[in-house]
């Protein structure tokens, strides 16, 4: 027994002493700890510089040869001091600070962006940390450990296959100014931006034109003369670019993805596609197509095609794996194929998250017949031949991607930034909007297509506009339908956003509270101000009025309390834009007789 007992003492001890656990001190949060389980031949260094106020760790790592790299951890821990939620993309809906047990998070070319910050219910920065890393995956807990309510935070590298190399180098950042979250989030994902390499494409100036898409109204029930219909409307009504979404490609009507796959335009719903595509460009619209890159139905004639060659399936479709050659030309060619035959003017690059994989199929394989072994490396020369092959043929082509591949990896591949889907949602679309406004820089965001019920009141329509006013609007209804009132309503704030363009996309952005789901958000150029209400019984605190400054009434009630310095009146408009009164105004706080779903002009 006493035999047994000190071999396993000595293999627990060999084991530990085959791990490596290096320190680096910060002023800001402390020490970093690096844990390697099993660094065999790599060596790893660690430094801490000074950025401003900030501070930025360093982490390099070499091995004498090619090999794969070796699992890694940071790990810090901090009191929880005036910090009371964590603002990340993926859990901007309510801003939680969970259990350090009971959340972690995914990042990668494909999914969110690793940028975390602790704030306090005044929207002030307590601890802001980003990782350089946006390409290859890594994980994240942040969350708060119960033993003495200390705010922990651990960043783990290289999970999942690898590629050999020699050598890596990785930094982390932390922000501990007491500034606007939003600035904090801002300044972090620039700062990504810049270390990782990855320059944003130009958003061309069309990418932030008001748009209409076939999704909500109609689904995959689309055809060229219904849809050349809506289009004369949506053009009078001001909106210049047109996407097109599922339907096109596929006689079903079922919602699934079985069908697709051939990518063939289907002769019952658009007997010529050009023709069809002209016609709605003589209208002064933009023409944009919706593809599932990475879905092979299986109802499809490909399906059989790439046989062995996808991530996971299910049992309507398969997820091809851009790791083959192969499927990246496939997908290439096709999109470039169809641009020249049809004349399109960008894509909708939808479910590019979905090129992920649980039991990777690769590694029983080992790898056969695939030239890159890490995903979201395939993944990313997928996109960059994409955008490449596209760009030539059409140098301001439109490219939308959706939440959650929105980081500055794929941002050198795409100039639209949508919202995730949430039909009939006002507060989540205001939320993601925002959220994108912080993280996408001077990528324009959309909003998710915006629908309502025909029987609702103007005043409601226009709620769902005024909740995605600070992004570019796409708009999923039947305007056919549509009664007057509510044409009536779409028109001002479309005609409102445009006039207010600038401001609202290009100026200085400062959504507040993102805790209780943004109640204010507000944006401010050199010539004015626009601030927007969505919450009954806030306060909207204004200050000094030195521009032309325009206050949103989207809480859902008749009138707005503001606080003000020096004042004198304002201008009171209704849900169509028509002055309705003047209101006398004083120093301090008032109520501010605007209409729901109205707007006051102070000067």
């Amino acid at each position: 027994m006493k035999i047994q007992l000190s071999l396993l003492l000595f293999l627990c001890l060999s084991l530990h002493a085959h791990g490596l656990t290096k320190t680096a001190d910060t002023s800001l949060v402390g020490p970093i700890t690096l844990d390697c389980g099993n660094p065999g031949q790599w060596k790893f260094d660690m430094s801490v510089d000074k950025l401003g106020d900030k501070e930025v760790l360093t982490v390099s790592m070499k091995a004498p040869s090619p090999q794969l790299p070796p699992q890694f951890d940071l790990s810090f821990a901090v009191p929880q001091l005036d910090a009371h939620h964590l603002w990340a993309d993926q859990n901007a809906d309510r801003c939680q600070l969970k259990p350090d047990w009971g959340v972690n998070f995914r990042t990668n070319i494909t999914t969110e962006l690793p940028v975390y910050a602790f704030i306090n219910t005044n929207s002030t920065n307590r601890l802001t940390v980003a990782a350089s890393e946006c390409l290859r995956e890594v994980n994240a807990l942040m969350g708060l450990r119960e033993e003495g309510c200390v705010l922990k935070g651990r960043l783990n590298y290289f999970s999942g296959p690898q590629s050999p190399i020699d050598n890596y180098e990785t930094k982390v950042i932390f922000d501990k100014r007491p500034v606007f979250f939003g600035d904090a989030v801002r300044e972090a994902v620039a700062w990504m931006s810049d270390e990782s390499g990855f320059k944003p494409v130009e958003a061309p100036d069309a990418a932030f034109d008001p748009l209409y898409s076939s999704w909500y109204q109609f689904h995959q029930n689309v055809t060229d003369k219904s849809l050349e219909a809506e289009c004369r409307e949506a053009s009078r009504l001001g909106m210049k670019t047109l996407i097109v979404d599922d339907g096109w490609q596929t006689d079903d009507n079922n919602r699934g993805y079985a069908f697709t796959g051939d990518w063939e335009v289907s002769k019952n719903r658009f007997s010529d596609m050009a023709s069809h595509v002209a016609k709605v460009k003589d209208m002064g619209m933009k023409y944009m197509v919706w593809y599932s890159v990475p879905f092979i139905g299986k109802n499809s004639r490909n399906y059989e095609r790439f046989k062995g060659k996808y991530l996971w399936e299910d049992h309507e479709k398969g997820a091809l794996d851009p790791r083959f050659p192969e499927v990246r030309e496939f997908l290439i060619n096709l999109f470039e194929d169809h641009m020249r035959r049809y004349g399109y003017d960008g894509y909708k690059l939808d479910f590019i998250d979905c090129f992920n994989t649980g039991n990777d199929p690769a590694i029983a394989e080992n790898f056969a017949g695939r030239d890159i072994k890490v995903l979201p490396e395939a993944v990313d020369v997928l996109m960059r031949g994409i955008y490449s092959r596209l760009k030539a043929i059409k140098p301001d082509v439109l490219i939308e991607f959706r939440q959650a591949y929105v980081g500055p990896a794929i941002r050198q591949y795409g100039n639209m930034m949508r919202a995730a889907d949430c039909p009939g949602d006002m507060q989540g679309n205001r939320t993601r909007i925002a959220n994108l406004r912080l993280t996408s820089g001077r990528t324009a965001v959309h909003a998710d297509m915006l629908e309502w019920n025909v029987a609702d009141t103007p005043e409601n329509a226009a709620r769902h506009i005024l909740s995605a006013l600070f992004g570019v609007v796409q708009y999923s209804m039947m305007l056919s339908e549509l009664p007057e009132d509510h044409k009536r309503v779409v028109k001002h704030w479309l005609d409102f956003s445009q006039k207010h363009r600038n401001t609202l996309m290009h100026s200085d952005f400062r959504p507040y509270h993102p805790e209780a789901g943004y109640p204010v958000i507000e944006a401010e150029a050199a010539d004015e101000r626009i601030m927007a209400v969505y919450q009954d019984n806030t306060i909207a605190d204004l200050g000094d009025i030195n521009k032309p400054t325009y206050l949103i009434n989207a809480s859902g009630t008749q009138g707005i309390v503001a606080d003000f310095g020096k004042v004198k009146s304002a201008d009171i408009h209704n849900v169509y834009g028509e002055k309705v009164a003047t209101q006398k105004l004083t120093k301090g706080l008032q109520r501010l007789s605007i209409p729901s779903s109205g707007y006051a002009l102070i000067r």
